[in-house]
């Protein structure tokens, strides 16, 4: 999964339906969601892109976004925030939130 910054956020998060899981190397639930990110991608293959922003790499752009727990997950469509939850997500409640977003 790709590790954007805030250099190239703003073009990746511009079209379609886009989540974005800020997270740490050290952290174990963000660990654990990765694997469940790879499994969410892999049923959305193109309808969704899933990005990844290192929160000790880039600081500035998990202050901008208020992150003060992580794993953080954003949810964004053409640009525009849409959700966020804050936490280990399931499988299930991450693909139900995305459905919501994704056209048919």
């Amino acid at each position: 999964m790709e590790i954007i910054s805030e250099k190239n956020f703003e073009d990746k998060i511009k079209d379609g339906v886009v989540l974005v899981d800020f997270f740490a190397t050290w952290c174990g639930p963000c660990r654990m969601m990765g694997p469940i990110l790879e499994e969410v991608k892999e049923e959305f293959g193109d309808k969704v892109e899933i990005f990844k922003v290192d929160v000790d790499e880039d600081e500035k752009l998990a202050r901008k976004f208020g992150i003060m727990s992580i794993p953080s997950l954003f949810i964004f469509a053409d640009g525009k925030e849409q959700e966020k939850h804050i936490g280990l997500w399931a499988k299930n409640d991450v693909v139900s939130a995305l459905n919501k977003y994704v056209k048919k």
